[in-house]
């Protein structure tokens, strides 16, 4: 495990050192003595003492920050939050289950039917259409009169194509662009 000291305010003891190397040593277990970056940040504001540690390992960053008066036990606090962290993602990744399924669920039972695929929808081509001009109003009464279930017509206001359909209630329905 590297290890990297920052004091703000404070120095950084040789006892300090010992004290978060200690901490942290258990963590070199759980993280599968895998390459383990850290580091430890001490300040000081009047009576106040804060250490904050942050572990890099893999592509996860575990962060704890503690405040006391003793920069002792603001340093144990702190390595206590990310021994959590670092406990709670292990576990999440035991916990996830890594197993392949049985060929029994998977495969096919012999001599079985298997469902058949719906086949592709395909696109008919019905007769053409004759886009006249008119208003929405006189498409209205022509589809009223029709068996059909739309109209396309062309706007003679705005010139653009429009869509006219029949609905459920018994209502039209317009489509323009």
């Amino acid at each position: 495990m590297d290890f990297e000291f920052t004091g703000r305010h404070a120095e950084v003891t040789p006892t300090i050192e010992r004290l978060a190397r200690k901490e942290l040593k258990k963590l070199d277990r759980v993280l599968d003595h895998a390459p383990v970056r850290a580091h430890v940040i001490v300040s000081a504001e009047k009576n106040r003492k804060c250490a904050e540690i942050v572990v890099y390992w893999r592509d996860n960053v575990f962060t704890g920050v503690a405040e006391n008066n003793n920069l002792n036990h603001s340093i144990i606090a702190a390595a206590g939050k990310v021994e959590k962290q670092v406990l709670k993602l292990k576990e999440k990744f035991k916990s996830q289950k890594r197993q392949r399924q049985p060929a029994k669920e998977v495969a096919p039972v012999p001599g079985g039917a298997l469902p058949l695929a719906p086949p592709a929808a395909r696109i008919v081509q019905e007769r053409r259409y004759r886009v006249k001009p008119m208003t929405p109003e006189e498409a209205a009464l022509l589809l009223t009169d029709s068996e059909d279930l739309f109209m396309v017509f062309r706007d003679a206001e705005t010139s653009k194509v429009g869509i006219l359909y029949k609905r459920t209630d018994n209502n039209f329905g317009l489509i323009e662009p």
